[in-house]
């Protein structure tokens, strides 16, 4: 997932105040003395069971329904899933604060809401809709189907989506991380004190929300989101009209010529990319359009020219045996170097950081850089998060014993739904799985950057090595979701775990919490995965409106784990070698660069992307970028304070249209108008033929 919590860290320093009133100014000074536990002195935290509120779970399951969808769409078009913490937070508190209101002026209010019930509601939302990502939908899961073992060209079989076996699958496999890295809560957030930043910026957040001034300031938020989602919404009905068949509508609109069109440049009008790129940070951006100009711009046209002498001439655009097959292969190459040099990288610095810990000395980013002996000059803050956080225990017997019966059930029932996935492959799994969730939850903490991915691309190539030519390749792709399911799930409750902490959240609360929406996930995910797989039946396939690029890519891995060398076209390994080093070299140019300038130099991952789609929605994505920095130009502090609320109202109206427009789609109701774009010539053609 690519994101930052740039926009979390700006409003949770309170940038968009503009009240001008003078007593806002005297409240916001004495905000500015006082320690955020020292203004919420006076108000009582509820015990555990409180804070896990029927009330809660009703907010966070409308919210995971709509951010299934988003998750899903930008799974199934490009991969790119930006940070929504600042929506999930942001209308987690508009929902229940105006529940609660009503009930307060009817006489009715029982429990009043608390930013620890907002970070029940946060933590169930982002489990939830993150099992949209870690269950595969757009990667491993998908490149199990018939759809994409043809375009591969491959004979390793294949296991054709089924609402059953997804939603037993991600049961027996998504709530093992949970159970694995629930000891180490005490080690990872108080003694070890690491940052976790995108959960120390959601507790800012939350903790923001529950001022006055901030609860100001989060009203005015909302309104602007809604705003622009109802703007996207109506939009993406608009454009529905005019959709009528293949190639047409605003999607498909040569915005820089039918050549540049040809080659994937064009603006397609998409505000759900455009509000992307309002939250991605720049580099990602521009990564984006780099690796989209050098491919389709310069490599693809070089190659094309090659045609009968690199690769047989008249293959069909989606054999893997032509060009679709270096697009596809290079662009791996770039993501596993990439991948390995941040798996290195990430790993260095948790032995290190380890190493430097059990000796004594500080060599960990720690929230008080200035405490030299924090078990000495604790805070008033400090003392009081830590005093609640140790309360509420989680017995080890417990998760220990957890994670033994899931396990042992998913290494009974997993082979009954994979028949090519052997039990000892899983067994082996979990017994390395504890150790990689550890650090993949400890490399978050220092780097805020989850290597999930790479962890299941490792489980691709290893399983799918040894399971070798009998069903190596379906063997490899199942054990990639086991591994990512495991990894993802220990470092999304690390960081969940991070925010309890700094909102006083009972440690009970998030597990019950995380345990309730990962639950949901199972069941949301896959339900919104089905009506996406059934309203559009060329879903996967290159060139349609959902080309889910990522599971051409994974199931090319796997084949490659299980083939070698011998599955490439000519010439493609020394181009895959090529792209392999750069990506590496890239990655230590940058690292050895610093921050200051580093921060200029593209990242391999992202251009990686358009490698296989094109550059259409990396223009969006810029698109989106040039709005916020005119913006911000323009009035930096309402930029700052506003901007991810239009960022999410643009991505959540598109998002959720794409409900009604599957269910038009199932019901045969079809858009009535096909606007297309043609050359003079083929429209002068055109014409001719139909006055003849």
């Amino acid at each position: 997932m690519l994101g930052n919590a740039r926009d979390e860290d700006r409003l949770e320093n309170g940038l968009a105040h503009g009240e001008g009133h003078d007593n806002d100014n005297e409240n916001r000074e004495k905000e500015k003395e006082m320690s955020v536990e020292q203004m919420f002195e006076g108000r009582q935290v509820p015990s555990w069971r409180n804070q896990l509120t029927m009330r809660a779970f009703g907010v966070s399951f409308v919210l995971s329904v709509l951010f299934s969808f988003i998750v899903m769409k930008l799974n199934l078009t490009t991969g790119i899933i930006p940070s929504l913490n600042v929506s999930a937070g942001l209308l987690g508190f508009f929902f229940v604060k105006t529940w609660t209101k009503l009930l307060e002026k009817s006489g009715l209010l029982r429990q009043p809401f608390t930013r620890q019930e907002n970070t029940v509601i946060q933590t169930c939302v982002v489990a939830s809709s993150g099992i949209g990502f870690s269950g595969g939908f757009g990667s491993y899961l998908f490149g199990l189907s018939e759809r994409v073992a043809q375009q591969s060209g491959d004979n390793g079989g294949f296991k054709n989506p089924s609402l059953g076996w997804i939603i037993g699958f991600l049961f027996v496999v998504s709530f093992l991380g949970l159970f694995s890295v629930v000891p180490l809560r005490k080690i990872m957030i108080i003694d070890f004190k690491l940052t976790y930043p995108s959960g120390t910026a959601t507790a800012h957040l939350i903790n923001s929300f529950h001022t006055p001034q901030g609860a100001k300031l989060a009203k005015k938020q909302v309104k602007t989101l809604g705003k622009f989602f109802s703007f996207s919404f109506l939009w993406g009905l608009f454009q529905w009209f005019f959709t009528a068949g293949d190639g047409c509508g605003f999607g498909s609109f040569p915005t820089f010529g039918l050549k540049a069109f040809d080659s994937r440049f064009y603006f397609d009008f998409s505000t759900t990319y455009v509000g992307v790129g309002m939250i991605c940070p720049y580099i990602i951006n521009i990564s984006v359009l780099v690796g989209g100009i050098l491919s389709w711009g310069v490599m693809w046209p070089l190659i094309a020219k090659r045609e009968g002498d690199w690769y047989p001439a008249g293959l069909s655009s989606s054999n893997m045996h032509g060009l679709q097959g270096y697009k596809v292969f290079i662009a791996i190459s770039m993501i596993l170097g990439d991948g390995l040099y941040n798996f290195i990288k990430v790993l260095a610095k948790t032995l290190i950081g380890l190493f430097y810990q059990f000796r004594g000395r500080q060599a960990l980013p720690i929230a008080n850089q200035h405490s030299p002996n924090t078990s000495e000059t604790l805070s008033y803050d400090d003392q009081r998060r830590t005093q609640l956080f140790l309360r509420d225990r989680i017995p080890t017997w417990f998760s220990i014993a957890g994670y033994v019966t899931i396990a042992s059930i998913s290494t009974i029932v997993l082979p009954h739904i994979f028949h090519e996935l052997k039990w000892y492959y899983i067994l082996i799994i979990y017994i390395f799985a504890p150790t990689l969730a550890f650090c993949n939850a400890y490399g978050a903490g220092l780097t805020d950057w989850s290597l999930a991915s790479t962890y299941g691309k490792l489980a691709i190539f290893t399983i799918g090595a040894w399971a070798g030519q009998n069903g190596g390749v379906l063997a490899g792709l199942i054990a990639c979701g086991v591994m990512m399911n495991i990894v993802s799930t220990a470092s999304d409750l690390m960081q969940d775990f991070k925010t309890g902490y700094l909102t006083l959240a009972s440690p009970r609360s998030m597990f019950v919490s995380q345990v309730i929406g990962t639950a949901m996930g199972c069941i949301i995910s896959p339900c919104v995965f089905w009506l996406f797989y059934n309203a559009f039946p060329d879903l996967g396939l290159p060139g349609s409106q959902y080309p889910a690029p990522f599971a051409t890519v994974y199931r090319n891995m796997a084949i490659l784990g299980v083939q070698g060398f011998s599955a490439l076209p000519r010439n493609c390994l020394l181009l895959c070698y090529v792209f392999f080093g750069a990506a590496i070299l890239i990655n230590l140019t940058k690292d050895m660069l610093g921050k200051k300038w580093g921060s200029f130099v593209p990242l391999p991952m992202a251009m990686a992307i358009p490698f296989y789609l094109g550059s259409y929605f990396a223009i969006d994505m810029c698109v989106g970028s040039l709005i916020l920095f005119v913006w911000q130009k323009i009035n930096r502090e309402k930029a700052d304070a506003f901007s991810a609320a239009v960022a999410s109202g643009l991505i959540c109206g598109d998002g959720i249209w794409t409900l009604p427009s599957s269910i038009l789609a199932l019901v045969g109701v079809q858009p009535p108008i096909c606007m297309k774009f043609l050359s003079r010539g083929t429209n002068v053609r055109v014409d001719n033929f139909l006055n003849s």
